[in-house]
């Protein structure tokens, strides 16, 4: 199975980092259009990316500040089953993130253009954490 796996360091506490992956908040100010949803284990999310993308996950894994995953359940054929997540640690005033989204069935060109879309949207979570920028969500790939 192809994963897809991106690590970058960013000059923010892992806490604060963590809190951009869990909360609703913070998925909608770099990643989704909206997100909604409680977090704690087991519980649903809602990821809201458009009219035609409204998908869900549940919470598979999380570990303040060190680690989360969210399990896909209603998305894009290619997406149900997969995993995405993090791992967090502390690098002196920064943190190093290292990303992940696993589980894809096969190196299809939905595959490929996730490989760069999350590479595109992990720098947008390092510049609002950095610089406390937020590019709206239409703007994202372009920015």
């Amino acid at each position: 199975m192809p994963d897809i796996l991106h690590e970058l360091i960013v000059s923010a506490p892992p806490q604060r980092v963590f809190e951009m992956f869990t909360t609703a908040e913070g998925l909608s100010k770099w990643w989704t259009k909206r997100a909604l949803g409680n977090v704690s284990p087991d519980e649903p999310v809602r990821l809201f990316f458009g009219a035609v993308y409204d998908w869900q996950a549940r919470i598979a894994r999380f570990t303040p500040p060190v680690s989360f995953e969210l399990e896909i359940t209603e998305a894009h054929p290619d997406w149900v089953g997969t995993l995405v997540g993090c791992e967090l640690s502390p690098t002196g005033e920064k943190t190093r993130i290292r990303f992940h989204h696993l589980g894809w069935r096969e190196p299809n060109e939905h595959w490929r253009v996730s490989c760069f879309c999350w590479a595109m949207y992990l720098r947008l979570l390092k510049r609002h954490l950095e610089h406390g920028e937020t590019v709206e969500y239409e703007k994202r790939l372009d920015a």
